[in-house]
C-alpha cells in the first residue's frame, strides 16, 4: 500500500488526477457549511437535538456530510442524481426506445446522461419544495422559528427551491468532473467524503459522553469490536470471487482441435458493490426526510416507522437491497452473451456443453452468488442500524456507512493499481519500440 501511495506522486498524470479529485471534494466540503438564506442556525440545531426524528435525519445527514443538518446549499447532496439514475436505468429496461438509444454507443450514453440530469433537476425541485414548506412550520421547544427570513412564505419557498436545486446541480457537476478528470467514481467519492467528514465529530462526542459517564465503557468496547469485525467481513466479501474454469481449444492447420489454454472467469460474490445500498438509501431518503420536517400528526406517526431503528424500515431496506442487487447484476452480466462469446472463440466450461447449457450454468451460479451477496449487504446494513437504536450511539456510523467507506476505498485502490499497471505496460512497450529501432 505504501508503495502504491509513493507511486502516485511519481507519475504526473496520476498525481494530477488525484489532486483534481481532492480539490473537487474540498469545494464540496466548503459548500456543505454555507447555509441557505433565511435560516436561524441556532434554532435549527436546537430543533435537531430535541427532535424525535433525529435518528433518520442523522442517517441521511451522514451521506451529505452534515449539509442536511445545517440546511446548507448542498443539503440535498448527490442523492437526487442517484435517484434519477435509478429511474433512468429502470426506464431503459422497460421502454424499448430508450434501450435503443442506450445501445447507440457514446452518443446514446450522452443522451441518457442528459436525460438523467433533467431528472435530477426535477427531483431537486420537488424535494426542495418539500423542505422549504416543511421547515417554515417548525419551531424549537422554546417557540423560536427556524426561518427568520423577511421574504415571506412564497419568497422563502422560491429562494430555497432555487438554492437547493442549484446546489444539487453543482454537486452533480462536481461528481461528473471527478469521474471524467479525476480518479474513481465521482458520486461514490462525494458520499465517501461526507461520511469520513463526520467521523471526527462523532468520536469527539463519544469521548465526551464516556468521560462524563453518560455512555458505559462496555457499550463503547462492544461497538469498537463490532466495527472491527464488520470491517473484516466487508473486506473478505468484497474481495471474494467464484472462479469458473474455462478451457480454450487450440486449432491446428487442419482445423482440428488440439490442446489449448486454461483460464477462469471470475465472478465476485458482491459484484454490485455499494450501489444497491446507495440506491436503496436514496429511494428511502425522500419519504423519510419529508416526514421529519412535516408537523401533521398522521405523517409524524408514519415517520416513526421510517427510522433506521424501525423493523418496518429495515424490512423495506432489505427488500430494496435484494431488488437492486439482482437488477444491477442482470444489467452488468449477460450469461447468454458470455456463452456465445466463449463458443465463438473456442472456449468452454469443462463438463458443460457450449451454448444454451453454458448460459444456463452461468445464470444459476450468478443467481446463487447474487443471493449470497444481497444477504451479506442486508445483514451488514441492517444489524448496525438496530444496534444504533438500542445503544443510542451519539453518532451514526453503522454498517451502511462502513460498507460504503471500505467499498469505495477498495475500489479506489484497485483503480490506482490498474492505472499504475497500464503506465508500466505502456512504458515497457515504448522501451521495446525504441530498442527495435537500433
Amino acid at each position: 500500500m505504501l508503495r502504491v501511495i509513493q507511486s502516485i506522486f511519481l507519475i504526473p498524470e496520476l498525481k494530477n488526477r488525484v489532486l483534481f479529485s481532492f480539490a473537487m471534494l474540498v469545494i464540496f466540503r466548503v459548500g456543505a457549511h454555507i447555509p441557505i438564506p433565511g435560516i436561524d442556525s441556532g434554532a435549527l440545531q436546537q430543533f435537531y437535538e430535541n427532535s424525535a426524528a433525529s435518528s433518520i435525519i442523522s442517517f441521511f445527514n451522514t451521506f451529505s456530510g452534515g449539509a442536511l443538518i445545517r440546511l446548507s446549499i448542498f443539503a440535498l447532496g448527490i442523492l437526487p442524481y442517484i435517484s434519477a439514475s435509478i429511474v433512468m436505468n429502470l426506464m431503459t429496461v422497460i421502454f424499448p426506445a430508450l434501450e435503443r438509444i442506450a445501445r447507440e454507443g457514446d452518443s446514446g450514453r450522452r443522451k441518457i446522461s442528459q436525460y438523467t440530469r433533467y431528472g435530477t433537476i426535477l427531483l431537486s425541485i420537488v424535494q426542495g419544495y418539500g423542505i422549504a414548506v416543511g421547515i417554515q412550520s417548525i419551531t424549537t421547544p422554546g417557540g423560536a422559528s427556524i426561518v427568520n427570513s423577511t421574504l415571506g412564505g412564497f419568497g422563502f419557498t422560491a429562494s430555497t427551491m432555487i438554492t437547493l436545486t442549484a446546489g444539487t446541480a453543482f454537486v452533480m457537476w462536481l461528481a461528473e468532473k471527478i469521474s471524467e478528470r479525476g480518479i474513481g467514481n465521482g458520486a461514490s467519492l462525494i458520499i465517501f467524503s461526507g461520511i469520513i467528514a463526520g467521523i471526527p465529530s462523532g468520536l469527539s462526542r463519544t469521548f465526551q459522553l464516556l468521560s462524563s459517564n453518560e455512555l458505559p465503557i462496555f457499550v463503547v468496547i462492544t461497538l469498537a469490536i463490532i466495527i472491527i469485525g464488520v470491517t473484516g467481513i466487508v473486506v473478505l466479501f468484497e474481495t471474494a470471487q467464484r472462479k469458473i474454469s474455462i478451457n480454450y481449444a487450440r486449432r491446428t492447420q487442419t482445423n482440428q482441435m488440439a490442446g489449448g489454454t486454461n483460464t477462469y472467469l471470475p465472478l465476485k460474490i458482491n459484484a454490485s458493490g455499494v450501489i444497491p445500498i446507495i440506491f436503496a438509501s436514496s429511494l428511502l431518503a425522500f419519504p423519510s426526510t419529508f416526514t421529519a420536517f412535516v408537523e401533521t400528526p398522521w405523517i409524524k406517526n408514519l415517520g416513526v416507522y421510517l427510522t433506521p431503528s424501525s423493523i418496518i424500515y429495515n424490512m423495506i431496506f432489505a427488500l430494496l437491497i435484494f431488488f437492486f442487487c439482482y437488477f444491477y447484476n442482470a444489467l452488468q452480466f449477460n450469461p447468454i452473451k458470455i456463452s456465445d462469446d466463449l463458443k465463438r472463440y473456442g472456449g468452454f466450461v469443462p463438463g458443460i456443453r457450449p451454448g444454451e447449457k453454458t448460459a444456463s450454468y452461468l445464470n444459476s451460479i450468478l443467481g446463487r452468488l447474487t443471493f449470497v451477496g444481497a444477504t451479506y449487504l442486508s445483514a451488514i446494513s441492517i444489524l448496525p442500524n438496530l444496534l444504533y437504536g438500542w445503544f443510542n450511539v451519539p453518532f451514526f456510523f453503522g454498517g451502511t456507512s462502513l460498507l460504503i467507506v471500505v467499498g469505495v476505498a477498495l475500489d479506489l485502490a484497485n483503480k490506482v493499481e490498474t492505472f499504475l499497471v497500464n503506465q508500466n505496460y505502456d512504458g515497457f512497450i515504448k522501451k521495446m519500440r525504441s530498442r527495435s529501432r537500433y
